[in-house]
């Protein structure tokens, strides 16, 4: 009896360990050693020819809190920002709509809302820089109906750039709301209109603040990708938007120095694991995420 309690807690214990182990092995190699490289390399020194000198000091630190990056900081936070507004402000009433319709329409507009996330980011970049050019598509119309005279710089603002960053996370904050709609009793909502509660005042005292989950959701995963995201600065902004994702890829690249960069970067890290800690702290849920 005793012998055969053993095999089953042997079985158990390999079962656990084949289960278990392929995902321990990833994370240790592809997440945890790099991030642990990132930090250690956060604190040593550049050397000549960009090469890592491996001598402890805080100067790279310092140096994020400096007047010049300060400033790349605040165009970022401010770029960040109005995204943001700007995909929660119009993506929850999309939410509140699509969770309103029927499974398999719900279902088509999911997919279609879906389908611009398959497609190269470079495509869609593309696609706007012809849009917004002074010869584009919106110019040659608003010439032609006579609204404007001549043809209105758009492109290389920080105007293009947040439509751009707007299209690419739109979706990223539709989710998380929709899901936290979709959950919402409609019990609640009735027995509010029975206690004489109007639809606004039902909306600001029972829908928003159970659906805030959703809406803390959606601005974790549409805040943090802008500032991180460089590709939308670098080509509709045409280097006149500086963010700080586009500051760490230029440490990497052309400036060669990886110790600020991974100082920078680590930082970022920081910042999202904080605000994923205020998201929990409040009652949202990881899967919420992704």
């Amino acid at each position: 009896m005793k012998k055969g309690k053993e095999k089953k807690t042997a079985k158990a214990k390999i079962s656990a360990i084949v289960m278990n182990g392929p995902i321990v092995i990833w994370s240790v190699l592809f997440i945890l050693i790099p991030v642990g490289v990132l930090v250690v390399m956060s604190f040593m020194t550049k050397g000549p020819l960009g090469i890592i000198v491996y001598r402890p000091t805080l100067a790279n630190y310092k140096a994020i809190l400096s007047p010049v990056y300060g400033n790349v900081v605040r165009q970022s936070v401010v770029i960040a920002f109005w995204t943001t507004l700007l995909t929660v402000l119009l993506g929850y009433p999309f939410a509140a709509i699509m969770s309103k319709m029927r499974a398999k329409y719900s279902g088509i507009v999911m997919l279609l809302l879906m389908i611009p996330m398959w497609v190269s980011g470079l495509v869609i970049i593309y696609s706007f820089v012809i849009l917004f050019n002074q010869s584009g598509l919106i110019n040659t119309l608003l010439l032609k109906i006579g609204l404007i005279r001549k043809p209105s710089k758009m492109l290389y603002t920080n105007f293009s750039v947040i439509v751009g960053m707007f299209y690419m996370f739109m979706p990223f904050a539709v989710l998380p709301m929709y899901s936290s709609i979709e959950k919402l009793d409609p019990a609640l909502i009735e027995a509010s209109k029975d206690l004489g509660a109007g639809p606004v005042r039902t909306f600001f005292k029972v829908t928003l603040p159970l659906t805030s989950p959703g809406i803390f959701a959606a601005v974790i995963l549409t805040f943090i990708p802008c500032i991180g995201y460089y590709m939308v600065t670098d080509m509709l902004g045409g280097g006149t938007s500086m963010m700080a994702g586009n500051l760490i890829y230029r440490q990497f690249t052309i400036a060669s120095n990886w110790p600020f960069g991974a100082a920078l970067a680590v930082i970022l890290a920081a910042v999202i694991l904080i605000m994923v800690l205020i998201y929990t702290r409040l009652g949202g849920s990881l899967d919420d995420l992704g």
